[in-house]
């Protein structure tokens, strides 16, 4: 056993004073481990207008996570397989992790991707903070294993960053129309714009919208060259195309799977984690609807497809990476108010109304009714919990939201940072979260109910973000 010891010491030394050395005694860590979050079945599944209860299982989900230390600054990034879990819930799970490995709570950043065949983490409250239920719970404990596991499997590494591009999989589903009943919404008013409109119908005139084609990534891997993790973060809603009331992880856990493939990572102990982060999708899916006639997959056939394009966009990437011995780490947040928009009495008696007597203006009226009903009692106000972070020369800002695409644009085009990307349904889930320009258009994505956030929070939110990241490269 002794000379089995010998042998490792020496082989690390070899392997790890070159890099020691280069950095002026300075070693960077990191670690990567998943727990799983999968629900049992029987609970309702979320994503649809309808609530599913799950009969199947066609994948587990996980939470995943990556782990980074500098020797001075240590970060922990979990991403979760769901539509979108409430701040409280993970503020739950933040402070697990703090108060059982030490991380400062702005250093820690928790989101979800955003499958559409999850259990729903939101509980009966929306946005207001309830006791948590059973599988909130499980939640907040998975989420917190997962990061110390990370720790757990921290280890000298090199880190590497880089970008691809996939714009066949990117289409802003926001479309403007020529006047007529598609324009319609549930409030008894007509909009401007159409989110999924009648793919190929004659009233197209436009998207309304751009899209971000870009595959951001963070690689580290052992000093050994070992892979331990991939994150990466692609501004897709989601795939879909999953059997009715089966659980999945989406296109997410298809890309986690196939990067270690590419990467040749199968087999290892740690197990090598790849990520995908969802960035900013609000009003972007993989439909192109100029075409009348699309193609019809088989169940899950499309989101492996989409996974592999983009992985395999991804690997192509990696192989010109410049991989670093070490790098600093930093992180700033704080809470910035954003107010809510409240029903007002008008909209209170038109929603009973349509209740007592539905109307025949827009097929989703009962619906829109529930849920105003539903904000009645929401806040004035909520503080959101805006966090940003630096590796290397890498900025990663984050949005408790479905931010659209234009948010992310304008952060990574203006960032004091060389490359910036932006995780959505970060750290809280507050709805969609158009930019003015798009509130004025009108559509799905800003209906009250659908919108919680006031019309003018797309700015507040960039400005405080863009500051935070400035703060985290000293400048």
């Amino acid at each position: 056993m002794a000379k089995k010891i010998q042998r490792f010491l020496i082989l690390f030394l070899a392997l790890a004073l070159p890099g020691i050395a280069q950095t002026g005694g300075r070693v960077f860590r990191a670690g990567a481990a998943t727990s799983n979050i999968t629900p049992p079945l029987g609970l309702p599944l979320v994503g649809g207008w309808v609530p599913t209860p799950s009969k199947y299982i066609h994948d587990e989900l996980h939470a995943r996570a990556l782990v980074l230390d500098d020797g001075a600054t240590r970060l922990a990034i979990v991403v979760s397989d769901n539509l979108g879990i409430p701040r409280y819930v993970l503020d739950a799970a933040r402070r697990a992790i703090h108060e059982k490995a030490g991380l400062p709570v702005e250093n820690i950043l928790l989101s979800a991707t955003h499958t559409h065949s999850s259990a729903s983490a939101r509980g009966a409250g929306g946005i207001l903070e309830r006791t948590l239920d059973d599988y909130q719970r499980f939640l907040v404990e998975r989420i917190a294993d997962a990061a110390l596991c990370a720790i757990h499997n921290l280890e000298p590494a090199e880190i590497a960053w880089g970008a691809g591009r996939e714009p066949t999989q990117v289409f802003n589903r926001r479309w403007r129309m020529k006047p007529g009943p598609e324009l319609r919404n549930p409030f008894g008013g007509v909009d401007q714009v159409r989110m999924n409109p009648p793919a190929g119908h004659p009233n197209l005139l436009e998207p309304a919208g751009p899209t971000d084609p870009e595959i951001a990534f963070l690689a580290v891997r052992s000093i050994s060259g070992r892979p331990i993790a991939l994150l990466a973060n692609y501004s897709l809603h989601y795939v879909g195309g999953n059997e009715p009331a089966a659980v999945s992880a989406d296109y997410f856990g298809m890309f986690a799977e196939r990067i270690g493939e590419l990467l040749g990572a199968g087999g290892q102990d740690p197990p090598f984690v790849g990520i995908m982060s969802n960035g900013t999708s609000g009003n972007i899916n993989n439909i192109d609807f100029r075409q009348a006639k699309r193609p019809r997959y088989p169940p899950y056939q499309k989101m492996r497809m989409v996974a592999n394009m983009v992985a395999a966009e991804v690997w192509k990437a990696c192989q010109t990476l410049t991989w670093q011995p070490w790098v600093p780490l930093a992180a700033a947040a704080r809470e910035v108010p954003i107010a809510v928009r409240v029903p007002g009495a008008d909209q209170i008696r038109r929603a009973e109304a349509i209740l007592k007597d539905p109307p025949k203006f827009h097929n989703r009226e009962e619906v829109y009714a529930r849920r105003v009903l539903a904000m009645r009692d929401y806040p004035a106000e909520v503080p959101l919990f805006l966090q940003a972070l630096r590796i290397g020369e890498v900025g990663i800002a984050t949005i408790p939201a479905e931010a659209f695409v234009e948010i992310g644009l304008e952060i990574k085009k203006r960032s004091p940072l060389d490359r910036t990307f932006v995780i959505s349904l970060a750290n809280g889930w507050y709805g969609y979260l158009p930019t003015p320009e798009q509130h004025a258009l009108g559509g799905y994505e800003t209906w009250l109910g659908t919108n919680i956030l006031e019309i003018e929070a797309s700015r507040k939110i960039t400005s405080a973000l863009l500051e935070l990241l400035s703060k985290t490269a000293g400048k």
